[in-house]
């Protein structure tokens, strides 16, 4: 093994809060919660294992009952909500880590098998796929289009749930806008079908989602508050359209509020776009790589070319959920562990998910065989 010094092991810091490295363990769904989207005891013991990472940034938890996308994802609306999460944070923290919790509505991404209600979308355009349930893969149904005032309660909805997540012992939320989401549906030309002044051109398509960064943003403090997004990303059926304007114009109108971050899933540094973003983006960046396969060198090697090409941050989702010391195994250059992908999502349990090991441990002798995988494509 070859000890690497990169700066991927430099401290760092957000508004309040000091890092001690520059690796962020992304957000994924891992349906470990109850089924009202309460975080379980499993849950506090799997984030307390990757406490090393300089941030956490905690799986999707949605702000209202009709954003719930699959089932035994978390939520974040109610007391027992932030009981559950103030478990997993003081986990956290006596482990000696640091967390943010991402703020997600599914958006039509959601079946009334799943919640009890008639998912909602900026237009009445269907997920062109099946979407998993309790009762397994069911067709998609079609979103009701949001009217105004659903728009400005989902908005009072999100503010709620990151000042819920600051209750629940977070140090901050990321408001998720991507991956074909509500904020992403919103951003997208063929989801986004408004003639209001929610839709048509990119000026208007945006304002969602900035409506909702800055309403989380005046509730709990702009330093508080991340905005993630996926410039270009497909992932459950988006065609965004004008994305190299879309999201240099975001950033345009965000950039002056003073957020935590702005973090890039699917970041690629050669891309017009990114080089865009990172230009006129006054704050930090936290870069999600798309890797080539989950090893030690790809991760070295996607991580160097970000950081190389204006990056502060590096957030890592499956090298993280295989690898709870990914920071040491990183810095000395050992290898990783391989991702069990059956036992992802919709499964329960600790299989795949508490009990990977540790360099000092003995290797695990399940297979690896997929079924199922985390938001397509194989990003960190």
């Amino acid at each position: 093994m070859t000890q690497h010094t990169t700066a991927l092991f430099e401290p760092a810091r957000l508004p309040g809060l000091d890092l001690p490295n520059r690796l962020v363990m992304a957000p994924l769904t891992r349906n470990r919660a109850e089924a009202d989207g309460t975080p379980t005891p499993l849950m506090a013991t799997y984030y307390a294992q990757r406490a090393s990472a300089g941030l956490i940034i905690a799986e999707a938890a949605t702000p209202n009952a009709v954003g719930q996308t699959y089932p035994n994802i978390t939520a974040v609306h109610s007391p027992a909500h932030v009981a559950g999460w103030r478990r997993v944070t003081d986990a956290v923290r006596e482990a000696g880590g640091r967390m943010f919790l991402q703020l997600q509505h599914g958006g039509r991404v959601g079946h009334p098998a799943t919640s009890g209600l008639t998912p909602v979308a900026p237009s009445p355009v269907p997920l062109p796929e099946t979407i998993f349930t309790p009762e397994g893969h069911r067709p998609a149904v079609v979103p009701r289009e949001m009217t105004a005032e659903d728009i400005r309660t989902t908005v009072a909805d999100f503010a709620r749930a990151a000042r819920n997540a600051i209750d629940a012992g977070f140090g901050g939320v990321e408001v998720h806008s991507a991956n074909g989401h509500l904020l992403h549906q919103f951003l997208a030309r063929n989801t986004n079908l408004r003639t209001d002044g929610y839709g048509g051109p990119v000026a208007a398509r945006i304002r969602f989602t900035a409506e909702v960064t800055e309403a989380v943003a005046a509730e709990i403090g702009a330093g508080r508050v991340g905005l993630r997004v996926s410039p270009g990303n497909t992932v459950n059926g988006i065609e965004e359209g004008e994305t190299e304007e879309i999201y240099p114009v975001l950033a345009e109108r965000l950039g002056g509020l003073g957020l935590a971050y702005l973090h890039l899933g699917y970041a690629d540094p050669d891309t017009p776009v990114f080089r865009k973003v990172r230009a006129g983006w006054p704050g930090v960046i936290v870069a999600n790589p798309v890797l080539e396969e989950i090893s030690t060198d790809a991760v070295h090697r996607a991580s160097e070319a970000l950081l190389a090409a204006g990056a502060d941050l590096i957030a890592l989702g499956r090298p993280f959920l295989a690898n709870p010391d990914l920071v040491t195994r990183l810095r000395l250059g050992a290898p990783l562990n391989e991702i069990r992908d059956r036992y992802f999502m919709y499964v329960g349990g600790a299989t795949g998910y508490t009990d990977y090991p540790a360099l000092d441990a003995q290797p695990s002798s399940e297979s690896s065989d997929s079924i199922v995988a985390l938001d397509g494509g194989r990003v960190a």
